[in-house]
């Protein structure tokens, strides 16, 4: 989708979409959207959203808040789901999320 992908930047060795997914969305549809986007585009890993939040100026247009990593924790005796990590763009500050909850996305893929 051109809304989304826009004019990939380049930073190392992925292209990162130009836009945001215009709406939060709970991680299992993160995936899907990716997927609908063509070709090797995904949910950013945990290095891959260090990478870019490092470079969220020069990328522009992230918001103050949670955005989702393909990074999952594996599921504990309380809960029995795993947990993706997901970072602020605020301030950096990490943290695992359910998988129900709304979280940004900026898709990714590797050249």
């Amino acid at each position: 989708n051109e809304r989304v992908t826009g004019d990939p930047i380049r930073i190392g060795r992925i292209e990162v979409a130009q836009y945001d997914f215009p709406k939060a969305m709970k991680w299992d549809i993160a995936r899907e959207v990716c997927q609908k986007l063509g070709e090797g585009w995904r949910i950013p890993t945990q290095y891959e959203l260090n990478l870019i939040y490092k470079n969220k100026y020069k990328i522009g247009g992230f918001i103050n808040d949670y955005y989702w990593s393909s990074k999952e924790y594996d599921a504990d005796d309380y809960d029995n789901s795993s947990k993706p990590l997901v970072k602020r763009f605020n301030d950096g500050s990490e943290m695992q999320s359910w998988k129900d909850d709304l979280r940004y996305l900026r898709a990714v893929r590797a050249f």
